[in-house]
C-alpha cells in the first residue's frame, strides 16, 4: 500500500493510493464509530502513554490530554534530546512522537478501513514548509523508530499543490499556471507559490509561521467567552481551561456562513456570543497570514493573470472568516479545497503513487548560514551558505562546497537557520540556532584539549580546509569539515554542539 501521512497539530490524516484514486483512511474509535482522522493527542495513564481515541477516552476519566505536540517541534531550540513537562513528569519529545506514530501504525493495521493483512510500504510524510532542520530530523526519526519506511518527506503546501492539480487541473492553463497554496492548520501556517506544467510542479517561493493556526483561534474564543461570563482564567477549577478550549474548538468548527451566535458552557452557565464579535477579534490573525504571504503575493501583482487559483487548505481554513477575508483581497480566484483537512494527505498519497507521474522541485524556504571567527577571534562574521530560495530535490541530495586556507588555529562554527538577510547581509527575523561545531585547524590541538578554553590565534600558513553542506531529500542539512592536507574530518547534523577531538 502507498500511503500519504499528514501529521497535524490536532488531527493526523492518512490517504491511500488506489488505482488513480486517493481516498482518506477512516479510523475506528473505541465506540466503534469511524472518523476520517486519528486524533493527534496523547495522555498518561498509570505512567504509560496512550494516544488518539484512547487518549480522548482517558481524558473523560480525568487524564490530562497532551495536545499540540507539533508546536513543540517548531521550538527553535529543539534537539533530539528535548523534553516536555506533563504533570511534573519529564517526557522526551522524541519518545512521545515515536510512541504516537507507533499507535498510528497499529491503528492503520488493526482498526482502519485499509485492507487487513496488506503490508504498508514506503510512506510519504508531510512537514511544514517552514520547518527547520531539527524539526524535520526528529519527525523523520520518530516515523522510522515507529516502524514506518519513509520514502520521502514533502512540505505540506507543496503536497496540497498536487491535490489541487489532481482535482482542479482544468483551471491550470499555459497562461494561468501558478497556484498559491494557503495552508492554515491547527498550529502552523504555510504558503507556497507553485508553478505547474502538466504533472511537473516547481515551488517558486514559500513562507510561513510556526505558531499561527487553529489553536490561536480557539484560545481567542475562550478569552472572549470568559470575558462575557465575567470569569477570570485563574478562578477556573483545575483543567477546566483545557475543557473550555476544547468546547471552543468544537464550537468554532461547527460554524457555517449562516451562523450568527454560538454557545459555550462555563461552569454552570451557558454563554452566548455573537459570531460577529468573534470574527472581529480573529481578523488580525487572518491578516497576519496575509502579511506573511506578501512576498509571494507581490510577485503575482505584476502578472495577476499567472494565478490559476489561491487554494485554501488545512483544517482551520474552514473557518468562514478566512475565505471571506481572502476573497476581499483576491476575488473569485480563491478556491477552498472540498476536503481542506485532508488535502495535504491526499497530495502526499499522490506523491506516493508511482503511477501518478507527478514531479516536484522544491525550495528550502529558510536560509542556512554560519557565524565564524574573524580577526583572530576579535569579531564574528556571518556567511550565508544556503539562501531561503535555494533549489533542492525531493529525490537527490544537493551539495554546496567551500574551500579555503585556514586563517586561525580554531574554527568555531555557529550554525543558524533564518528567514531573511538585511541590507548588510546579516540574518534577521525568525532566527533559529542550529548548534555549533568546533574544529581544530591546528593539528597540535587534536589531542583532547578543551577547545573552548584555547585562545584563537592567526596561523602563518594554515592547512587547506573544505566545508561540504549536504541537503538530503528530506530537507535535512549535514555539514562535513575536512582538513585536506591530512584528511582529518568532522561530520555533524547541526542541531547540537559538536567538537572535534
Amino acid at each position: 500500500m502507498h500511503l500519504g501521512i499528514d501529521f497535524g497539530t490536532t488531527r493526523t490524516v492518512v490517504a491511500v493510493a488506489d488505482r488513480g484514486n486517493y481516498p482518506v483512511v477512516d479510523f475506528l474509535d473505541l465506540d466503534h464509530d469511524y472518523h476520517s482522522h486519528f486524533p493527534t493527542v496523547s495522555a498518561l495513564v498509570d505512567g504509560k502513554l496512550v494516544h488518539g481515541f484512547a487518549a480522548q477516552t482517558a481524558a473523560r476519566s480525568g487524564a490530562r490530554l497532551i495536545r499540540s505536540v507539533k508546536r513543540h517541534l517548531a521550538d527553535p531550540d529543539l534537539t533530539l534530546e528535548s523534553v516536555i513537562d506533563v504533570d511534573g513528569q519529564q517526557i522526551a519529545l522524541l519518545h512521545l512522537v515515536t510512541s504516537f506514530f507507533t499507535a498510528l501504525r497499529e491503528a492503520l493495521q488493526q482498526s482502519s478501513t485499509l485492507p487487513e493483512g496488506e503490508p504498508i510500504g514506503a510512506v510519504i510524510v508531510g512537514v511544514p514548509a517552514h520547518a527547520h532542520t531539527a524539526q524535520r530530523l526528529l519527525t523523520l526519526e520518530a516515523f522510522r523508530r515507529a516502524g514506518f519506511e519513509v520514502g520521502a518527506m514533502l512540505n505540506e503546501p507543496s503536497a496540497a499543490g498536487f491535490e489541487y492539480t489532481h482535482r482542479q487541473h482544468r483551471t491550470v492553463t499555459s497562461r494561468r499556471n501558478c497556484v498559491l497554496v494557503y495552508d492554515l492548520g491547527g498550529g502552523t501556517f504555510d504558503a507556497s507559490l507553485v508553478s505547474v506544467e502538466n504533472a511537473d510542479h516547481e515551488v517558486l517561493g514559500s513562507v510561513g509561521i510556526n505558531r499561527l493556526g487553529g489553536d490561536d483561534f480557539d484560545l481567542l474564543l475562550a478569552d472572549l467567552v470568559l470575558e462575557k461570563a465575567g470569569v477570570r482564567e485563574q478562578d477556573l477549577p483545575e483543567r477546566a481551561l483545557d475543557e473550555l478550549v476544547e468546547q471552543c474548538r468544537e464550537a468554532k468548527e461547527g460554524l457555517t456562513p449562516q451562523t450568527r451566535r454560538l454557545g459555550v458552557e462555563v461552569g454552570d452557565q451557558m454563554v452566548a456570543l455573537d459570531v460577529a464579535d468573534f470574527y472581529r477579534a480573529s481578523t488580525p490573525l487572518v491578516e497576519q497570514s496575509l502579511q506573511v504571504m506578501e512576498p509571494l503575493v507581490a510577485g503575482l501583482d505584476a502578472a495577476a493573470s499567472d494565478l490559476a487559483g489561491l487554494y485554501l487548505v488545512g483544517g482551520s481554513s474552514g473557518l468562514p472568516l478566512v475565505p471571506r477575508v481572502l476573497r476581499e483581497r483576491f476575488g473569485r480566484r480563491v478556491r477552498r479545497s472540498p476536503y481542506p483537512g485532508a488535502s495535504t494527505a491526499i497530495g502526499l498519497a499522490i506523491a506516493a503513487d508511482p503511477e501518478a507521474g507527478y514531479t516536484l522541485t522544491e525550495q528550502l524556504s529558510r536560509g542556512f548560514g554560519v557565524f565564524r571567527e574573524g580577526d583572530a577571534g576579535r569579531e564574528v562574521r556571518f556567511d550565508a551558505i544556503l539562501a531561503p530560495d535555494h533549489r533542492v530535490s525531493v529525490t537527490d541530495e544537493v551539495v554546496v562546497t567551500r574551500r579555503y586556507r585556514a586563517a586561525h588555529n580554531i574554527g568555531w562554527f555557529r550554525f543558524v537557520e533564518y528567514g531573511r538577510l538585511d541590507d548588510a547581509g546579516q540574518p534577521v527575523g525568525d532566527l533559529s540556532p542550529r548548534g555549533e561545531l568546533i574544529f581544530p585547524f591546528d593539528p597540535e590541538l587534536r589531542r583532547g584539549q578543551d577547545l573552548l578554553q584555547a585562545p584563537v590565534v592567526r596561523l602563518e600558513q594554515g592547512h587547506l580546509v573544505e566545508e561540504v553542506y549536504t541537503v538530503d531529500p528530506h530537507g535535512i542539512i549535514t555539514v562535513r569539515v575536512t582538513d585536506l592536507d591530512d584528511g582529518f574530518s568532522v561530520t555533524a547534523q547541526p542541531r547540537a554542539a559538536t567538537a572535534a577531538s
